[in-house]
């Protein structure tokens, strides 16, 4: 792989041990792809030794599914990708709720691999539960 040296190596994520009870490895792009899932898994203030790293919107779970909240989630994955990945160039990123689910909304990220100039897209699950003041 030769953008691997670049674009890194390490243990893969989740962490999972395979049947043969190894911990599997990823790189490349496929590394860059779980960092990105990892920085929006994160919640600022989970890494003790480095508090200030993840995507804050953790804190907006309890907040009604409306377009303000989608705005708010854009900008708050935005910040987070383009502050913590620096092997990518954030194109985009937009939020919808689909019509059939209010409790999870869907953020699309597209991005470009610096390295590679690979263009490549990751949509990511977000689950809300509206608190009992909203709507």
């Amino acid at each position: 792989m030769p953008d691997a040296d670049f674009l890194g190596s390490g243990l893969s994520f989740p962490m999972r041990p395979n049947p043969l009870r190894a911990l599997p490895t990823a790189s490349g792009a496929e590394k860059v792809r779980q960092s990105i899932w990892l920085i929006l898994a994160t919640a600022p203030g989970e890494r003790r030794m480095r508090p200030d790293f993840g995507c804050g919107i953790h804190d907006l779970v309890f907040q009604a599914n409306t377009n303000a909240l989608h705005v708010l989630v854009t900008d708050r994955v935005r910040t987070a990708l383009v502050t913590w990945e620096p092997r990518i160039d954030v194109l985009d990123v937009t939020v919808e709720a689909p019509a059939d689910a209010v409790d999870f909304l869907l953020i699309r990220i597209a991005y470009r691999i610096r390295a590679t100039n690979t263009a490549d897209n990751l949509v990511y699950p977000f689950f809300v539960s509206e608190g009992a003041g909203s709507g």
